[in-house]
């Protein structure tokens, strides 16, 4: 089993779609854990790689980064895979991939992040928690 945070990116480019969709808006819809599907697109004109990011409601809200979309894709092929929304942060957007089986799980805060003065520490659902160390993989 193997699982890390990937990054959406091209998330502010337009969907070909007639419907206009926006991927941002639809990145911003998305809670963390809300499923979402990759889809290879080995016939796109600028990358054979590429693996889009779809959401549960079938909008596309991006792409795998160019660098990890070839061994993400392979590796779809070959075993099942799980992809939950991870976060929206700024102009990046996250999912949480898992190989192997099973559900993604989302990285808890640093215990280092303190909560301001007069507030109680919480969970930010809406925060980016990258993973403590890199995936163990290599990807």
């Amino acid at each position: 089993m193997d699982e890390l945070t990937l990054t959406v990116v091209g998330i502010d480019f337009p969907n070909a779609d007639r419907s206009g969709s926006n991927r941002r808006m639809e990145l911003m819809l998305c809670t963390p854990g809300e499923p979402v599907e990759l889809r290879r697109e080995p016939k796109n004109p600028h990358d054979a790689n590429a693996v889009a990011v779809f959401s549960e409601r079938g909008v596309q809200m991006g792409y795998l980064s160019a660098e990890r979309a070839p061994l993400i894709g392979r590796r779809m092929q070959q075993e099942g895979y799980v992809a939950v929304f991870q976060a929206l942060v700024g102009s990046m957007g996250y999912l949480r991939l898992r190989f192997g089986g099973g559900m993604p799980t989302l990285p808890r805060p640093s215990e280092a992040e303190t909560p301001a003065p007069g507030r109680t520490a919480a969970f930010d659902p809406d925060a980016f928690y990258p993973d403590p160390e890199g995936p163990e993989w290599g990807a």
